[in-house]
C-alpha cells in the first residue's frame, strides 16, 4: 500500500477508535457483548480483511502495515480487536500462508468481508502448549475423514463460519508429524459447543469449548492438500500472531501510559499534582521505556517478516517482552491512580485484567523463553 492511502486507513481508523470505540467501552463490559452496530461498521472499514491479499478481497498489508493499525485499534479495549482478530490472524493466515489456490477462492474473500470469520482451534483440555500431543483425531475414511475431540478456550468459536483445526490424522505417526490442518465449516453436522467461559478479563470477547462429535470433512479440506503438516503450519501462523500480540500490547501501552500521565498531572496531593514528585515520575518514566522498547522490537521483527527472513526466535522475543511490558505498565497505572486504580469507574482495573491473557494465549511466555534458549542452543552447536 502507498504511504498516502495507508495513512488515510489509519487516520480512519483512529478516528473511529475516539468516536466509536472508546466512548462503547463501559457498556461492552456491562452487556459482556460488543454492539452488532459496531462489527457492522468494522466490517465496512475493511478490518476483516487487513491481512487478507488484495487478489482476494482483502486491504492485503504488510506485517508493518498490520501492526501499525492494530496498535491504533488497541488504544480502545483490546476486547474490540478480539472481534476481528482470529479472522485476520490465526483463523485465516494458515489458509494464506499454505493453502491450495481453490481454498484461498473459497474462504479468503468472505473473510475479507467480514462474511465469515474464522477460528482456529488447537488447544485441547489435555494439550496447549505441548501442541503436538492432541488428542482430537482425523480418522480417514474414503474421500473424507471423521473428526472427533473437544477444543479448550476457542476465541469466537460461536461466531465462526470455520474452523481451522488441528486434528492428528496420521495414527501411525508420532508427535507432530502425525497432526494435520483442516478446514472445517462451522455448520458442519457434529460440532457443537460448551457453555460460553467466564474469564478474569476480555469481557466481550467470547471464547468456549467445541466438540467435534464425528464431524465428515472433505478429504481436500486438508490445509495445502497433504496430510502431516499441519503442525509446520501452525508454527507459520504463531510465528506471524506473535507480531500481532506484540501490537496489542503496544497500543494498550499507550493507551495506559496516557490515561497515566493525564491523572498524574491532574491529580494533587501536598498542594501540587503527583506528576511533580520523583517516585510518581520514576513510574512514569519506567512504563515509556518499556513502550518504547517494544515499539523499537516490534517495527524491527516485523520489517524482517516482511523481507522474508526467518523471525522464529525474534518472534518469540517481541512476543515474551512485549506482553510481560505491558503486565507492567498496566501494574504501574494501577499504582499512579492509586486508590482510584481499584474502582472500575477509571478504566485502569478492567485493562489490568484485560491484558493479563496477553502473556498466556498464543503461546505463554515460558513457552516463548524455552523456544528462545532452544534457538540459541542450536545455534552453539552449529558453530
Amino acid at each position: 500500500m502507498d504511504n498516502e492511502t495507508f495513512e488515510l486507513l489509519r487516520e480512519s481508523v483512529r478516528r473511529f477508535v475516539h468516536e466509536r470505540l472508546i466512548p462503547a467501552e463501559d457498556k461492552v463490559e456491562h452487556d459482556d457483548e460488543v454492539p452488532a452496530g459496531i462489527v457492522q461498521e468494522m466490517r465496512e472499514l475493511g478490518l476483516f480483511g487487513l491481512s487478507v491479499p488484495e487478489a482476494y478481497g482483502g486491504i492485503g498489508l504488510s506485517m508493518s502495515e498490520e501492526a501499525a493499525i492494530i496498535r491504533e485499534l488497541t488504544r480502545a479495549s483490546v476486547v474490540f480487536r478480539s472481534v476481528i482478530g482470529t479472522t485476520v490472524g490465526i483463523g485465516s493466515q494458515g489458509i494464506v500462508i499454505d493453502g491450495t489456490e481453490e481454498q484461498k477462492q473459497a474462504w479468503l474473500p468472505r473473510m475479507a468481508s467480514g462474511e465469515v470469520g474464522a477460528s482456529f482451534a488447537l488447544t485441547e483440555p489435555d494439550a496447549g502448549s505441548d501442541a503436538a500431543s492432541l488428542q482430537t483425531v482425523a480418522r480417514r475414511d474414503g474421500d473424507v475423514y471423521r473428526i472427533t475431540g473437544t477444543k479448550r478456550f476457542i476465541t469466537n468459536a460461536s461466531r465462526a463460519g470455520m474452523f481451522t483445526l488441528m486434528a492428528r490424522s496420521e495414527p501411525d505417526v508420532k508427535g507432530a508429524g502425525g497432526i494435520s490442518a483442516f478446514i472445517v465449516p462451522a455448520d458442519t453436522p457434529g460440532i457443537s459447543f460448551g457453555k460460553p467461559d467466564k474469564k478474569m478479563g476480555q469481557k466481550g470477547s467470547v471464547t468456549c469449548d467445541v466438540i467435534f462429535d464425528d464431524c465428515v470433512v472433505p478429504a481436500a479440506n486438508i490445509i495445502g492438500g497433504v496430510p502431516g503438516r499441519g503442525f509446520k503450519t501452525a508454527m507459520k501462523v504463531l510465528d506471524r500472531g506473535r507480531i500481532h500480540i506484540a501490537a496489542v500490547a503496544m497500543g494498550m501501552c499507550d493507551r495506559l501510559i496516557d490515561m497515566s500521565l493525564r491523572y498524574a498531572a491532574e491529580r494533587r496531593q501536598f498542594g501540587q499534582p503527583i506528576a511533580g514528585f520523583q517516585l510518581v515520575q520514576a513510574l512514569l518514566a519506567d512504563s515509556k521505556a518499556d513502550a518504547l522498547a517494544t515499539e523499537a522490537l516490534m517495527q524491527s521483527v516485523a520489517a524482517k517478516f516482511d523481507r522474508g527472513e526467518k523471525i522464529g526466535l525474534e518472534a518469540s522475543a517481541l512476543k515474551y517482552f512485549s506482553t510481560e511490558a505491558v503486565g507492567r505498565v498496566a501494574d504501574r497505572a494501577v499504582q499512579i491512580h492509586g486508590g482510584a486504580g481499584y474502582m472500575a469507574e477509571y478504566k485502569v482495573e478492567r485493562f489490568y485484567r484485560d491484558v493479563r491473557l496477553l502473556r498466556i494465549y498464543e503461546g505463554t511466555s515460558q513457552i516463548q523463553q524455552i523456544i528462545i534458549a532452544r534457538d540459541m542452543l542450536r545455534g552453539l552447536d552449529a558453530g
